[in-house]
């Protein structure tokens, strides 16, 4: 097949995996080698191993990095820094995509950037919506009082000493007069960690006092 009639067959498709690739009787492995080589010519951008999305030039749609995460590695929900600097509740842009997931721990690099899944209880899977991206594109993200509860108990062992300066200087949270306390109590609660409570509950003070 050329690349031609390839584009034609995958071009309403966000992303393109191997495995869904009918192609008659053409040998498994010379599918693949075929698509090595429009990798290397530019023409395929592999996000992993059997994945791949067409050039920037040929696709029909441009899956955002959320919707990426999503795909790479299921079951999963984006979160922590890159959910709370898209809810403008940290200052920067997140450079990563973190998720959490029930799967082990896993580490994705491509051409759209890097992407972490970190692993949480099934207890914990849960406080994320269902969104879609700027093409309209499905993925899942956490609501903001459970990004936060995630990034705090998922950075438990490096809570020292809990005070305003945890919340402004380190975990540099801002715009917190939008979140419900209550609701950052309950999804701490699932996690079955009495220092998460502690952290939490002081976070909910520190927001009281409108910081």
């Amino acid at each position: 097949m050329v690349y031609a009639q390839f584009k034609k067959l995958v071009f309403n498709q966000p992303v393109i995996l191997s495995r869904d690739l009918a192609w008659g009787k053409l040998d498994s492995q010379i599918l693949r080698n075929q698509l090595i080589r429009w990798q290397k010519k530019g023409l395929l951008i592999k996000l992993r191993r059997g994945m791949y999305i067409l050039n920037e030039s040929d696709r029909k749609l441009s899956p955002s990095r959320a919707f990426i995460a999503g795909q790479l590695y299921s079951p999963s929900y984006v979160s922590m820094e890159y959910a709370l600097s898209s809810y403008g509740l940290i200052p920067e842009r997140a450079a990563d995509v973190t998720s959490i997931t029930t799967r082990k721990t896993a580490l994705f690099s491509n051409a759209s950037g890097t992407f972490r899944y970190q692993h949480v209880k099934p207890s914990g899977f849960r406080g994320f919506l269902a969104s879609r991206d700027e093409a309209g594109l499905p993925f899942f993200i956490a609501e903001p009082e459970k990004a936060v509860v995630d990034l705090l108990y998922l950075q438990l062992n490096k809570i020292k000493d809990c005070s305003a300066a945890l919340f402004e200087e380190y975990f540099r949270l801002q715009n917190l007069d939008s979140l419900k306390p209550g609701k950052i109590m309950a999804y701490a609660k699932v996690f079955g960690s009495s220092k998460l409570m502690r952290v939490a509950k002081t976070l909910c003070a520190y927001m009281k006092e409108g910081r």
